[in-house]
């Protein structure tokens, strides 16, 4: 029975570029770091980025301003 980090990097395989660096490729760490059942290095680092203090402050800057469109606006998180 495959595991959530096979099933992951299988679709990785399957739909992502074919110049697309893959999770089962990668060639690891500086400092190595425990290695997870269930979920794919890449993932975690994505998720490492989108929990960090500094890329949820971007919540709070206004990046774009649609005049326009009333009083929509868009924050600095949103635009990345």
């Amino acid at each position: 029975m495959k595991n959530s980090k096979q099933i992951l990097e299988e679709i990785e395989e399957k739909y992502l570029n074919k110049r697309a660096v893959l999770s089962s490729k990668s060639v690891g760490r500086v400092h190595k770091e425990a290695e997870e059942m269930d979920r794919p290095c890449f993932q975690k680092d994505k998720e490492r980025v989108i929990h960090c203090k500094a890329f949820r402050r971007l919540d709070k800057k206004t990046q774009v301003f649609s005049f326009d469109r009333g009083d929509h606006f868009r924050t600095r998180l949103t635009h990345t």
